[in-house]
């Protein structure tokens, strides 16, 4: 899971990741979904994706872009999740737990974003 990097918030967004793997999986397998599975399965597995980018950033410039734009994916997948639940892809319990991830995903990223703002 962790190859190499050794931080929280990279293991949460890779188990995350991970999720959506398989969300996406059910998605177009069972109810044969592709545009929305398509969404998610990009903004959930970016966010990731954008920390990794993060930390190996060679300037705190490209540290903070990379870390405010995995900041507005964990954004995103939210909407995607509850559009999946009011269109009856997601059952309540599946996107509970998806969005409270997403949701703590949300919030760390948005308190290293707020904290670097205000570095000089």
């Amino acid at each position: 899971m962790n190859h190499g990097l050794n931080n929280n918030i990279y293991n949460k967004a890779y188990k995350f990741a991970v999720q959506i793997v398989f969300l996406y999986k059910k998605l177009i397998g069972m109810h044969k979904e592709y545009a929305k599975g398509r969404q998610i399965l990009r903004s959930g597995t970016s966010i990731g994706a954008n920390i990794a980018e993060a930390n190996g950033a060679i300037s705190k410039a490209v540290f903070n872009a990379k870390m405010y734009i995995s900041y507005k994916e964990s954004l995103e997948v939210k909407f995607w999740l509850n559009l999946l639940l009011d269109t009856g892809y997601l059952q309540k319990e599946q996107f509970e737990k998806l969005f409270q991830d997403a949701d703590e995903l949300s919030k760390i990223l948005y308190t290293i974003v707020r904290r670097a703002e205000q570095k000089p």
